[in-house]
């Protein structure tokens, strides 16, 4: 059975992943055709270790595309095999800003109290 990819929705029904991957189209179609894809790899278990993915800490992955900036799109599973996708970014270091790993929490521990019953 495959695993489902949903994005994380804010309580006032903002989509950020969404609103990066427009962004990402419309700067870099190469990079979104590229994280389009991966995400696609992460419907099957196989692709849920590296080089695709790997864990950041505490329950949060990431989904890694090396180009000329990296991008990332951070993710966690949820029963019933699903996976949300929180916060997206690109930089040019190979490690991840802080705030924007707080970030990427923060989405997952709103998700999860919303949605987690």
């Amino acid at each position: 059975m495959d695993f489902s990819i949903e994005f994380f929705v804010s309580a006032d029904g903002k989509c950020p992943v969404e609103e990066f991957l427009d962004e990402l189209r419309k700067t870099n179609p190469g990079d979104h055709a590229a994280i389009l894809a991966g995400l696609a790899k992460l419907k099957n278990r196989k692709n849920h270790r590296p080089p695709l993915s790997k864990s950041v800490g505490d329950g949060l992955l990431e989904l890694r595309h090396v180009g000329k900036l990296n991008t990332r799109v951070f993710w966690f599973f949820m029963k019933g095999q699903r996976i949300v996708a929180v916060h997206g970014i690109r930089n040019k270091g190979q490690t991840i800003p802080a705030r924007e790993l707080r970030t990427a929490q923060t989405r997952m521990k709103d998700w999860l109290k919303r949605h987690e019953k």
